[in-house]
């Protein structure tokens, strides 16, 4: 069956360094907890907020061993009035047999405002 995982985080600026680096620590961690293998990955969505755009955040995924042909795709969220500014969201279509209220879903740096309900992201 597809899982979804679901993913956030929040970047101080527009740099290409500080949303590379953020968006690898929300992989990292969402691959880790789920122990993700990227074989059982059906496709992964990046989305930013308008107010990024200097570099595609998804590239980051190609850093790590084995998603080279994991399929990936960059898109621009909503534009919704007072939403979470500087925000990367990350949505993984994983094959798993984990149940739905097993999958952990992880938001950081600011960005546990937007599901709370859902975070149960482990401590760092």
């Amino acid at each position: 069956m597809i899982r979804g995982l679901r993913g956030a985080t929040t970047v101080n600026s527009n740099s290409e360094e500080e949303i590379l680096t953020a968006t690898e620590e929300l992989f990292a961690k969402l691959i880790e907890v789920n122990q993700i293998e990227p074989d059982s990955v059906a496709s992964v969505f990046v989305s930013t907020t308008e107010d990024i755009d200097a570099v595609f955040p998804a590239k980051v995924l190609r850093k790590f061993p084995g998603w080279t042909y994991v399929p990936v795709m960059c898109m621009r969220e909503m534009p919704v009035p007072n939403s979470l500014k500087l925000c990367v969201r990350v949505m993984m279509h994983v094959n798993t047999s984990v149940p739905q209220e097993e999958i952990i879903h992880v938001y950081l740096n600011g960005a546990e405002v937007l599901r709370p309900d859902l975070n149960n992201s482990p401590a760092l």
